[in-house]
């Protein structure tokens, strides 16, 4: 927990004063009264390690009695016959590092006298309407005392810049189970790769992904699995995951697990039948340049941008190549003339969350990147039937290739690397066959 009390005393500086109200996220209900799997919001894990729903984080700076305050369910044994464990009041404090600890139910009771005489209220305003509502409700009751000598706060601030500005900057902790997410990961892309087969269904290779996971030890997917073969691998956010392998066709995975919290994000794409077609070997290995390209950017001192552009300037120059497009490069990306064949940016943060945060901007341009940071690099090509002008042997193509890059002073270090992008080593691997049942070692 000492890694959370340190986060938690650079927060507390940061805020300088004033009061700091965090809520974790309810459960989510699935259909009816069964609920999803609960997964905790990661800003308040990122400050707490606290992983139950209907808490409640307060953060004082300078208050005497201690800045770190928690809000919790109580113990009830009975209930917890039915739910599960909980930490309870006393728990937070013996095991979570709260200063003071009560009910969750006491909420409205003790808020208010802990914003009272405050200037400021930290509070992330505009995620959640009826949050907004019930700390408003706060300093409104202050608000209507003011005649009996009671200063409400009179700023509302959101917290949430100078928090994710702390998250974006991975520390030793995290980016050790961001290796390990990494890893397994790796080794479920790996396995779903032998694992494919003409005849088998897109799911059969999901199932094999979340197999993999749960074995090695992650919590699960960090988001749903995209396993998309021919025309579904041109679908960018594709999730039926139905369709039957078909022989001569390419597949797109695009899987991760999460780590204690901490997510992976892998895409690979490789033929059903274990060997690339002339059409799609020469689209991937364009890809593939793209992609080593702008893993080179990812280095201190660079613009965030850069790593686009530089996947940018291949793809475009590849697809001249390939007689996809005809012109010049230059020209072709000033008028946007590649976007039926790749629409998406190249790069995103990744932490806690997959798509995580931290500013892309900074003072109006594109921010520079420093150690410690952890992004997505993922160039791609979507060459889909149907898309005016382009020629039949094209039709159906779709790559991303994908690695999580470490920005460090040496240079970038990819923790995905452990799934190979070579794709004769892809083709090698795939020849080996179907793996046996994977042990539980």
């Amino acid at each position: 927990m000492s890694v959370f009390a340190a986060r938690r005393q650079r927060f507390l500086e940061a805020l300088g004063q004033g009061v700091a109200i965090l809520p974790t996220r309810p459960h989510a209900v699935r259909s009816h009264d069964v609920e999803h799997p609960y997964r905790f919001d990661s800003d308040f894990w990122y400050l707490t390690g606290f992983g139950e729903p209907d808490a409640v984080a307060v953060f004082v700076p300078g208050r005497a009695e201690g800045s770190f305050i928690l809000f919790v369910s109580p113990r009830d044994p009975e209930r917890e016959v039915w739910t599960g464990r909980r930490a309870g009041v006393e728990g937070a404090v013996a095991r979570f590092g709260a200063d003071e600890a009560h009910s969750i139910e006491d909420l409205d009771k003790v808020l208010p006298d802990l914003i009272r005489g405050q200037q400021r209220v930290w509070f992330p305003w505009g995620r959640d309407a009826a949050w907004d509502q019930r700390v408003r409700s706060w300093v409104d009751t202050l608000r209507g005392k003011a005649r009996m000598g009671i200063t409400p706060p009179s700023e509302m601030v959101d917290p949430l810049p100078i928090l994710h500005e702390m998250r974006l900057f991975k520390e030793a902790a995290e980016i050790g189970l961001m290796r390990r997410a990494a890893d397994i990961a790796a080794e479920a892309h790996l396995s779903a790769m032998r694992a494919a087969a003409p005849g088998a269904h897109e799911y059969q290779l999901q199932a094999t992904l979340e197999y993999v996971f749960r074995l090695r030890g992650s919590q699960g997917p960090s988001y749903h699995p995209i396993c998309g073969s021919g025309a579904n691998a041109c679908i960018l956010h594709y999730n039926e995951n139905d369709a039957v392998l078909r022989d001569g066709d390419l597949v797109l995975i695009d899987a991760g697990c999460e780590v204690e919290g901490y997510a992976s994000d892998i895409t690979r794409a490789f033929p059903v039948n274990g060997k690339f077609s002339p059409a799609q070997r020469a689209a991937y290995d364009v890809v593939l340049a793209a992609q080593h390209a702008a893993i080179a950017r990812c280095v201190p001192g660079i613009a965030f941008d850069d790593v686009h552009g530089a996947a940018l300037d291949v793809l475009v120059e590849g697809l001249v190549d390939l007689g996809i497009l005809a012109g010049d490069p230059a020209e072709l990306k000033a008028t946007g003339a590649f976007r039926p064949y790749y629409m998406h940016r190249t790069s995103h943060w990744l932490g806690l969350d997959v798509h995580d945060v931290g500013s892309y901007r900074q003072g109006g341009a594109s921010r520079t990147l420093k150690p410690g940071m952890v992004l997505t690099v993922e160039p791609g090509l979507y060459l889909a039937a149907g898309t005016p002008g382009l020629d039949a042997r094209w039709h159906d193509i779709g790559i991303r290739i994908e690695d999580d890059i470490l920005v460090t002073e040496t240079g970038p270090d990819n923790l995905t690397a452990g799934v190979t992008t070579d794709p004769d080593a892809i083709e090698a691997w795939m020849a080996a066959g179907p793996e046996p049942a994977l042990s539980l070692r």
